[in-house]
Parts: structure tokens; C-alpha cells; sequence
């Protein structure tokens, strides 16, 4: 969408320093946490930039590409569950890598079934629409559908895979916090929990607005 240059950058540094406060001031990072996770972002950013169109393009149309993503963050995620005591970096990490493969296998999905292609190159870039009455009532209900659809997805895989889990590694459930701090449990209810909200944020929820008229 074409829009005007200083709004997104105030937009872009409002929400970086609220990033970076939110994570000094809940005590999870140190100042200089925070200052190596920006250089670190930026190191990726130009890494990856020059080849975002070929990655994305190999999710999007390679045939086993869900297969690869989800085996390569669940290789990660078991990577980085290597430490000897509890913390809940490694669940967010977890949580992360699994919301990033639900939502490449999402796209995947979408586009192998022509629900969502791109708009072609030579209408680019889009101009934002008129606030009008009924667009904006159409986007609060799309709002709180959506918002709605993927709690229910969450608690839905919560109750589903934390007592699965504690079953297949024989790990007492009476205390799900407790159970929650071992590895073999966290990892596959955080994993498989938001890989399933971040799939349903690109094919299910859409889906449901394509079919109620909302799209």
C-alpha cells in the first residue's frame, strides 16, 4: 500500500522502542540484550533481504515445502531446548518458530489452492481505500471473528496436546505447570499449539471470512 513515508517510520520506531522497553522493563533483557538483538536484526536483514523473494517463492511452490519447514523449525526449536534448567525463553522460542512454520504451511496451502495469490506487479502499489461507516464495521467483525477463532484454536490445542504429551513420556499432569517445565512437554504443546494459530490466521480464518462475506 502506498503510504506516506514518515508515518511508517514513526510507526516503525514506536513499536520498536515499545519492543525494547517492554522487554527491559518486564526484567527479560538487559539493556545490552536489547541493543545486540537490534544489530543482530539488522545483520539479518541484509543477509536475507537480497534472497526474501527466492525463500518465499520456494514456500509458496515447492511441493514439499511444509515438509521442510516444519521438520527445519522443529529442528531448531529442539536446538535451542538444550539448556539444563527451566526458563521461558526456550517456550517462546518454541512459540515462535512454531507460529512462523503454521503460517509459511498457511500460505502454502492458500496458494496451491489459488485462494490467495498476489496482486499482479503492475498494480502495485495500492492505494489505501476511503474510511467510510461500513468499511470500518466490516473490519472491527473481522476483528473480533478472527480474534475469537484463533482463542478457541489455542485452548482447543492446549487441553489437546499438554495431557498427550505428559501420556506419551509419563510425566504426572496433576500439576500442568509443573509438567509444563520439562522439555518433552513444553516443547510440543508450544510448538504444535501456535504452529495451529498461526495456519488458522492464513487459511482457516480467511477462509471463514470468504465464506461469511467478509473478505
Amino acid at each position: 500500500y502506498q503510504y506516506p513515508l514518515m508515518f511508517g517510520l514513526i510507526l516503525a520506531f514506536c513499536w520498536c522502542s515499545l519492543v525494547c522497553c517492554s522487554r527491559i522493563y518486564m526484567g527479560m533483557h538487559s539493556i545490552l540484550d536489547v541493543i545486540a538483538g537490534f544489530l543482530y536484526a539488522i545483520l539479518i536483514f541484509v543477509v536475507f533481504h537480497p534472497v526474501v523473494d527466492l525463500i518465499d517463492n520456494f514456500n509458496l511452490t515447492y511441493k514439499y515445502a511444509p515438509l521442510i519447514i516444519i521438520s527445519l523449525h522443529l529442528a531448531l526449536g529442539i536446538f535451542s531446548f538444550t539448556l539444563d534448567t527451566w526458563s521461558t525463553s526456550r517456550g517462546d522460542t518454541a512459540q515462535i518458530l512454531g507460529c512462523g512454520a503454521g503460517v509459511a504451511c498457511g500460505s502454502h496451502v492458500n496458494y496451491i489452492m489459488g485462494l490467495k495469490l498476489d496482486p499482479p506487479p503492475d498494480t502495485l502499489p495500492l492505494s489505501l481505500s476511503s474510511l467510510t461507516v461500513t468499511v470500518f464495521g466490516k473490519a472491527i467483525l473481522r476483528l473480533l471473528i478472527g480474534v475469537i477463532v484463533l482463542l478457541l484454536t489455542k485452548v482447543a490445542m492446549k487441553k489437546a496436546t499438554i495431557p498427550l504429551a505428559c501420556k506419551i513420556f509419563r510425566i504426572p499432569h496433576d500439576d500442568v505447570r509443573k509438567a509444563r517445565q520439562r522439555m518433552e512437554v513444553e516443547l510440543p504443546y508450544r510448538y504444535i499449539t501456535y504452529g495451529m494459530v498461526g495456519f488458522s490466521l492464513m487459511f482457516i480464518v480467511p477462509c471463514l471470512f470468504h465464506f461469511i462475506g467478509l473478505s
